[in-house]
Order: structure tokens, then C-alpha cells, then sequence
């Protein structure tokens, strides 16, 4: 039996303070940081190659985000985020191969479903069922 292969699409930092780690990684890496709202948690997206709406045109690069630092955010450490196609099966499959949910799976509007699980080592990483993109190409008549 074959298992389909989930990439990481997507990496977390957690921040004290997001303009202080938004310009050290610019000035270190040329990183390109958007920041975001309330709304979304005053998260900050970070942009680590060359990218389009479809994600980075790279094949193995990915781009990532940071978020505050608080008590009640599981992954107080950097973190990767694997995609799914369906994050209530892989939730099983995550419990099933000895790994424990610790927070989800939750939606984050526009962008998905989401949960942090522990692997069985004691990593702490995350899983997301993405919303579908919206083809927003020119229709040919």
C-alpha cells in the first residue's frame, strides 16, 4: 500500500516582536515581510523566494509567517506546516501512527483548516487542509 506524499509548504517562528524580527531577517536574508491585522492574529507573512499567486516558483522553496509569541499558542519554536488534501483524516492518520493532537483542527478564514499535533520524538508541527485557490485566469471565449 502506497501513502500519497504530503509536502511542507509552509514554515512558523514565533515573535516577541514581529518589526524587530521582520527587519533582521530583511537585513539578513533579503526576506520580504507582510504584516497583518488583528483579524489575523497579527500575523506576519514572510516572502523567502521569488513567488506568484500560486506559491514560490522555486520547486522546493517555501515561503512562511510569524506569529506572537503568547501561552496559549502550542508552537513556541519554529515549526513546519504540511498540507493535506483532508485534515479530519489525517488526524486520524497522525493519531493512528502514535502522534497526539494538541490543538485543532481550527479554520483560519481564507487560508484553511489547521492543527498542531506531537510526533512521536516530541516535535511540535502542524498540518493544513488549504481553502482552494481561485482561478482568476482570463477565460478564453
Amino acid at each position: 500500500m502506497s501513502n500519497k506524499m504530503n509536502p511542507v509548504v509552509h514554515f512558523e517562528m514565533p515573535a516577541e516582536d514581529r518589526n524587530r524580527m521582520a527587519g533582521f531577517y530583511a537585513k539578513a536574508f533579503g526576506w520580504q515581510t507582510q504584516m497583518l491585522g488583528p483579524e489575523m492574529g497579527e500575523y506576519v507573512l514572510v516572502t523567502t523566494t521569488e513567488s506568484d499567486e500560486n506559491g514560490p516558483k522555486q520547486p522546493g522553496a517555501i515561503n512562511g509567517g510569524f506569529f506572537p509569541k503568547t501561552s496559549d499558542t502550542p508552537a513556541q519554536h519554529p515549526s513546519l506546516v504540511i498540507a493535506v488534501d483532508d485534515i479530519e483524516a489525517s488526524v486520524k492518520k497522525v493519531t493512528d501512527a502514535g502522534g497526539q493532537i494538541i490543538w485543532g483542527p481550527h479554520d483560519i478564514p481564507g487560508i484553511g483548516k489547521h492543527a498542531y499535533f506531537r510526533d512521536t520524538e516530541g516535535n511540535v508541527v502542524s498540518m493544513l487542509q488549504p481553502v482552494p485557490r481561485m482561478d482568476v485566469r482570463p477565460r478564453s471565449e
